[in-house]
């Protein structure tokens, strides 16, 4: 049985459907980062996902922007630490932040009306306009 990673009440991610690999580290750190493999790479397949309910599918794929590839699989690079361990950590809780964004449903957009006021202010900056445009006519010749 493999572990599962808890991302809210009702989303429980299969250890299974995540791919990790590792690849060395860039930018400072000496001979650490030159020898060791430290910095994790998290493959989570978000459209054939069984752990995804289809309504928070389409709002991850945009929440993740430029980490979704265009088969669905979402790539998390996490290199912050300078162990493997607590980057592949830090992948997991990424990707569990991110699909918990995208678990809050959007609120409804109510649609309104202008007001009164709001219309007749419209109106009298239209006739403002339009007189300011009258004055820069050249004069009719007579």
């Amino acid at each position: 049985m493999a572990e599962s990673i808890p991302i809210t009440d009702r989303i429980v991610l299969d250890a299974d459907e995540i791919v990790f690999s590792f690849v060395r580290s860039s930018g400072p750190g000496g001979q650490n980062v030159n020898k060791v493999a430290t910095a994790a790479q998290l493959r989570f397949d978000v459209e054939n996902s069984p752990s995804l309910p289809n309504g928070i599918k389409p709002r991850l794929k945009r929440l993740a922007g430029s980490r979704m590839t265009a088969d669905g699989v979402l790539i998390i690079f996490a290199d912050r630490h300078r162990s493997q361990n607590r980057n592949r950590e830090d992948a997991i809780a990424r990707l569990a932040d991110l699909i918990r964004a995208a678990a809050i449903p959007p609120r409804p957009r109510k649609p309104t009306r202008p007001t009164l006021a709001s219309k007749t202010r419209r109106l009298e900056a239209k006739t403002r306009r339009g007189a300011v445009k009258s004055q820069r006519r050249t004069p009719p010749v007579d």
